[in-house]
């Protein structure tokens, strides 16, 4: 046998009995059932059965976009092409009803646990710049809180992540760990990826299972596209009949916006009739489309923004093409979607993949200001508009580009994108900030191709319906740890019956101030102004914590019709019943921008600035 025969055998004896190694670690504990004797004349060995998936089980994915918005995607009545979000869509189904948390971390940390983002401690982030000492702020998922990777591990599943993963400390995410909070510390078996919220397309803050590695040149999204394909490719020539899971997060579309210009330069002039035009269409095909209540009504403009027959030509240019970008962006993020499908269904596993697409973890970024933002951090000081303006003009040429480190569109197209809705990401109090479309696709499970699921859902309820369609418990314990219980409800009756109940009845919301409650149809609200994020003046004003609106979202599904003072007895109702929630989840205390801002939080031994920490937020990699 020649030198490559023995390196090619003893590789693969190698991958066989790690893999073997791996599902006996997996397996739950069990008491020994041999015979220990004096000699081995008198003993008998015992060996537990490596865990095995439920028989027919299906591969599962979940895909979790980024700052997408309900009205961006045409798969949801959007003028952004998608056409492999419509595909899956129109062969699976579209969940109408459909919330996430307002804000990146606590929602990824409650789709990844099933559990509300306080009861996981992550009611803010995992940054040191917004997370703080208590129970439900700290941002470490606690191991008492089993992510959906260490479930499907431990019952037969190979396990992978790639892209943005949102949950680990900063304090920890360096190649010295600790690697606890790390996706291979919370049961994903490879991962590779950026651990923050935001990074540079093209210069990621890039990780592979447990150390940074040096990024490649070419596109986030490719890169990890690529990664997740060779993932299941080489688990399935060593255990083709083993299913596996995949969490698909790219960084697409939160800021920077960065894709090539073949994408953007295809909506050139698309976008030249502006945001008011864009929301007008849109609902009418949001209508057509059956993906908002027949009873709807388009709000009205949100008054800080300007009117788009009132913009002068240059500013018209100007914001026309952070659109073009934006949806550049997105259709480019479908395309990659597109290549992993490709390959399931080229590979015979795609018939059954079971695939969740969370279109956005949140509304549409408000992050770009009144303006757009191209290249000036959060924190910069702001200049006058008519400098910011000046200034984004003279870089038009760089919208898109790698130069566009801060990327962003103004808030007129962000209101565009969140159509029909009111408000924006972190507007915890509006559906603009959390609701948003859900594709669930199966193409052995599902018969009602195309069909419409209109009941109230909520991120937490994914894990889950995931767990129920694939036949597998909520586990007690995790690695001899006891498990909290799941606070999500599943929704799997309603793959086959659009009538089923409404299982998801009551749920909070809180982003830094911002909250809402609902229940029963019901909504609560209060908003929380703060200037900091989208340069509204108007949001300077002092924060009333009276000011609490109440809709009937039966009636009203976007808000328009404000009944608190109509009717102050149900508003005083669900104004206690937050209360209830936010002191069952750890919600308390209750921490605003305000606190952020004026550093009362995580005071940390490091004496950065509040401008250092959320640098490293937005970290790219290293360049060399």
């Amino acid at each position: 046998m020649n030198q490559r025969k023995l390196l090619k055998t003893a590789t693969l004896a190698a991958l066989l009995t790690s893999c073997a190694a791996g599902a006996l670690q997996a397996q739950t504990a069990q008491p020994y059932q041999g015979v220990v004797g004096r000699t081995l004349a008198d003993s008998k060995e015992w060996w537990p059965a490596p865990t095995q998936a439920p028989a027919g089980a299906p591969n599962v994915i979940w895909i979790l976009l980024d700052d997408v918005g309900y009205g961006a995607s045409n798969a949801f009545g959007g003028l952004v092409e998608t056409p492999t979000l419509e595909s899956l869509a129109n062969n699976g189904l579209r969940y109408t009803n459909f919330h996430t948390t307002a804000i990146c971390a606590p929602t990824r940390s409650a789709l990844l646990t099933g559990r509300n983002s306080a009861s996981v401690h992550v009611s803010g982030f995992s940054h040191t710049v917004l997370s703080a000492g208590f129970p439900g702020w700290d941002g470490r998922l606690p191991a008492t809180a089993g992510t959906i990777a260490e479930i499907l591990r431990d019952n037969g599943y190979n396990t992978f992540a790639v892209g943005k993963y949102g949950v680990t400390p900063d304090e920890e995410a360096t190649d010295a760990g600790p690697f606890d909070h790390w996706p291979t510390g919370k049961g994903f078996d490879h991962f590779f990826g950026f651990l923050g919220s935001q990074t540079d397309q093209y210069k990621p803050d890039l990780v592979e299972d447990q150390a940074h590695v040096r990024p490649d040149g070419r596109h986030l999204s490719a890169q990890i596209t690529d990664k997740a394909i060779s993932y299941i490719d080489r688990q399935k020539k060593v255990a083709p009949n083993k299913p596996f899971f995949l969490y698909y997060a790219p960084g697409a579309t939160h800021a920077p916006h960065q894709v090539d210009a073949s994408w953007s330069d295809k909506y050139k002039g698309k976008f030249d009739a502006g945001w008011d035009a864009y929301r007008e269409e849109v609902f009418q095909r949001q209508k057509k489309l059956g993906v908002i209540p027949a009873n709807a009504v388009l709000p009205d403009r949100n008054p800080a923004i300007k009117p788009w027959d009132s913009l002068p030509p240059e500013e018209k240019k100007l914001y026309a093409r952070f659109m073009e970008v934006y949806a550049g962006y997105l259709a480019y993020t479908d395309y990659e979607i597109s290549r992993l499908v490709n390959h399931l269904k080229e590979t015979g596993q795609l018939d059954n993949t079971l695939i969740f697409i969370s279109v956005g973890d949140n509304g549409a970024s408000k992050e770009g200001t009144l303006n757009g933002d191209i290249d000036r951090s959060l924190v910069t000081a702001p200049l006058p508009e008519k400098d910011n303006i000046a200034h984004n003009l003279g870089k038009i040429g760089e919208i898109g580009t790698p130069a566009a480190v801060e990327g962003n569109y103004p808030l007129g197209w962000a209101q565009a994108a969140d159509t029909p809705f009111k408000q924006w990401k972190q507007d915890a109090n509006a559906e603009g900030g959390t609701h948003n479309p859900l594709i669930v696709y199966w193409p052995k499970g599902i018969k009602d191709k195309g069909g419409i699921r209109p009941q109230y859902s909520h991120v937490i309820d994914v894990l889950p319906t995931t767990l129920d369609l694939i036949g597998v418990k909520p586990p007690e314990e995790i690695r001899s740890v006891k498990q909290q219980p799941v606070e999500g409800v599943s929704f799997a009756d309603s793959i086959d019956n659009a009538n089923a109940a409404w299982h998801h009845n009551e749920q909070y919301y809180y982003i830094f101030g911002s909250r809402a409650i609902y229940k029963d149809g019901w909504k609560a609200g209060l908003a929380y102004p703060s200037s900091f994020i989208t340069g509204i003046a108007k949001a300077n004003e002092a924060f009333d914590e009276n000011a609490w609106e109440l809709y009937n979202l039966n009636d009203d599904p976007t808000e328009r019709i404000d009944l608190a003072k109509k009717n102050p007895e149900k508003l005083a109702e669900l104004k206690a019943e937050f209360e209830a929630q936010a002191k069952a989840h750890n919600l308390y205390p209750l921490i605003t921008w305000d606190d952020v801002l004026k550093g009362r939080i995580h005071a940390g031994k490091d004496k950065k600035s509040f401008a250092e920490r959320v640098k490293d937020i937005t970290k790219a990699g290293d360049s060399q």
